[in-house]
């Protein structure tokens, strides 16, 4: 019997609701996270499958609390939820909008992570994905490179952002390697959603990008950790 848990953030929408609906289809109970009870409530619906609405701001520490409660066993946590609130350079940026993209892009992957360890320790196979970008590559940033063209400075909050990330998860990966834990970041590609202006005009699947996820969310054992891969499998520089 297939008893596997998979907790998704900002997953009614985007690339998140793409991931939980893969992973339901993959027989896991799927939570799906969401700030707004209704718009879970639908998503969950749409998804089917054992998909499950769960509330889940994770940028307020009682509405990660509440949620991390409600929560015995944890295989899968994708760490989806992401925004870009400015896409200046940081030359005319401010450090609200730096705080604001912060706030949910790395604070917010610290505090779920953390509220939901105990869950994902009794797990025979606990799986960590964070969802990041290839603009948050410093070597994609510094030279030529498939994503994008190196040396503007654009989306300095988001960008730096997800090198943050990128930093946390190598960290959570080397510390919990020991316990079997395989913890490992996705650059998902440019997918047309309501991230920005850029990527709803961009045209990309946001499936495509899931499949990715998925991938590493049922990686074996003898699979990779601390690292760091597009949506195709392919390893990413840092």
């Amino acid at each position: 019997m297939n008893d596997r848990t998979a907790l998704v953030t900002g997953a009614n929408k985007g690339i998140g609701k793409q991931i939980a609906r893969l992973l339901a289809e993959e027989g896991f109970t799927v939570l799906v996270g969401s700030r707004d009870a209704a718009r879970g409530e639908r998503a969950a619906e749409q998804i089917g499958g054992d998909a499950r609405p769960l509330v889940l701001d994770v940028t307020d520490a009682d509405s990660i609390a509440r949620a991390a409660a409600t929560v015995d066993r944890l295989d899968v946590l994708v760490n989806n939820a992401g925004v870009s609130v400015t896409l200046d350079p940081p030359a005319v940026s401010t450090a609200d909008e730096f705080r604001r993209t912060y706030e949910t892009n790395v604070f917010g992957v610290l505090e779920v992570t953390n509220a939901l360890l105990p869950a994902l320790r009794r797990s025979p196979h606990p799986r960590i994905v964070n969802v990041s970008s290839g603009t948050g590559s410093l070597t994609w940033s510094t030279t030529p490179n498939p994503q994008f063209e190196p040396g503007n400075g654009a989306a300095a909050a988001y960008r730096s952002s997800k090198a943050a990330l990128n930093a946390l998860t190598v960290l959570y990966g080397q510390t919990l390697a020991e316990e079997g834990f395989k913890v490992n970041a996705l650059a998902p590609g440019l997918r047309a959603t309501d991230l920005n202006p850029r990527a709803a005009a961009s045209g990309g699947n946001p499936a495509e990008a899931a499949r990715g996820a998925v991938r590493l969310a049922l990686l074996p054992d003898d699979g990779p950790t601390a690292g760091f891969f597009s949506w195709d499998g392919t390893p990413v520089p840092w």
